[in-house]
């Protein structure tokens, strides 16, 4: 399982030049999953969300774009540069644009917050870099409210036929122009491990279940590349 310094030290080190990375090496798909993560959301209508790796904020503040401005939303990161990079867009806003979001500082091992203290918790393309998924999603259900959803956009692995197309872009390409982009390959050839070492969408959804979740659903995106799995604590 990865190592929560290394992965700390990693995101530290390409938090500037994420979001920029994100859409090149997706050719944008990364917008449209997210898109389908929001929707999903909206869709319950919640009042507090927790955004768990928000990173440099994506999620939380297209959530604050539909949701009412009364729902409260907090985005939690355990790598505080990339939360520097999340409260750099808030500011460039403006002032009260984005009053709403509130991001912390948090281990999804150890999560900050009291029992039952939102009804949506989202996290997406974090639950693979977390050193315990069971201890972390058991946290997750713990931190909603009974009735609350949990919603996971995370990496899977692909169709059949997809796959050598797809793996020989992580192996062979991808590193070299996310090295060009960040300044720094070795991180991409890590998260590139990740992704093909972590389980498909009906093994994630055992997983959830395992954790204490009920009413498991997922769906594949993009040839199965990514999944949402929405689930109930």
């Amino acid at each position: 399982m990865p190592d929560p310094s290394a992965v700390n030290s990693l995101f530290g080190r390409i938090a500037r030049r994420y979001d920029l990375a994100n859409r090149l090496l997706s050719g944008g798909m990364d917008l449209w999953w997210r898109r389908r993560l929001v929707a999903a959301v909206c869709r319950r209508s919640p009042t507090a969300v927790l955004d768990l790796a928000t990173g440099s904020g994506d999620v939380a503040f297209n959530l604050a774009r539909r949701l009412p401005p009364s729902t409260q939303i907090t985005g939690m990161d355990f790598c505080q540069p990339m939360l520097d990079e999340a409260e750099i867009k808030k500011k460039s806003a403006g002032a009260g644009r984005w009053a709403n979001v509130t991001f912390r500082l948090g281990d999804g091992l150890a999560l900050p917050l009291a029992d039952g203290s939102c009804d949506a918790l989202t996290i997406s393309f974090g639950l693979r870099n977390l050193a315990d998924r069971d201890r972390g999603l058991r946290e997750m259900r713990r931190v909603l409210r009974p009735g609350g959803r949990l919603f996971v956009l995370e990496f899977s692995q692909p169709q059949a036929w997809f796959r050598p197309f797809y793996f020989f872009y992580l192996r062979h390409v991808l590193p070299s122009l996310a090295g060009a982009v960040t300044g720094d390959r070795p991180a991409y050839v890590y998260l590139n491990e990740t992704i093909e070492q972590f389980p498909g969408r009906a093994a994630l959804a055992e997983e959830i279940r395992a954790a204490g979740f009920t009413h498991v659903t997922s769906a594949g995106l993009t040839f199965g590349i990514v999944a949402l799995h929405e689930a109930v604590p």
